[in-house]
């Protein structure tokens, strides 16, 4: 796509965000509790990307998705790094695919540490995969300009179209 003069591009300061450094097993460790924390956020932000079409539209609700995260895993830090850690030595070594099935024990003393201190549930199986309705206070995108294809050219004034019945006539 090409840009002209007049066109928004962000500034490096404004595309420059802390991001969340942490390996895949810490991830899936904490994705479950970590999903539903930031369901508001992470929803606006889907929102906001799928109704603008532009990404650079979008880029605070993005923010807002990796302020909420790190917010989530200080609290994790805070209150529940014991059973955090030991659900997360389970799951990094229950096999190359990270199996949850392995690890029903720790993942329940770490889904109870959860609800005592930041009174949260781990979300119920397909609890993501719900349609679930979001509020929203951003103002709604105007209408997308709907773009119609130039006209197909007339065929030439000789033109006749092929059938195939003559074809089987033959035999």
């Amino acid at each position: 796509m090409a840009y002209s003069n007049e066109d928004y591009l962000p500034t490096l300061e404004e595309l420059t965000v802390p991001e969340i450094e942490i390996t895949s097993s810490v991830f899936r460790t904490a994705a479950h509790h970590l999903g539903k924390y930031c369901d508001n956020a992470s929803k606006e932000f889907m929102l906001c990307r799928a109704e603008e079409d532009d990404p650079r539209k979008c880029l605070n609700e993005g923010k807002e998705v990796t302020r909420c995260g790190f917010e989530f895993l200080r609290k994790v830090k805070k209150s529940c790094f014991a059973e955090f850690n030991q659900y997360l030595q389970c799951i990094d070594h229950s096999g190359s695919e990270m199996e949850f099935k392995n690890c029903r024990t720790t993942q329940d003393i770490y889904d109870n540490c959860i609800k005592e201190n930041l009174g949260q549930d781990r979300p119920e199986l397909g609890y993501f995969a719900k349609v679930r309705l979001h509020k929203t206070d951003r103002p709604k995108p105007g209408p997308r300009p709907h773009h119609l294809p130039d006209t197909l050219p007339a065929p030439p004034e000789n033109y006749e179209p092929a059938d195939p019945l003559k074809k089987l006539s033959k035999y």
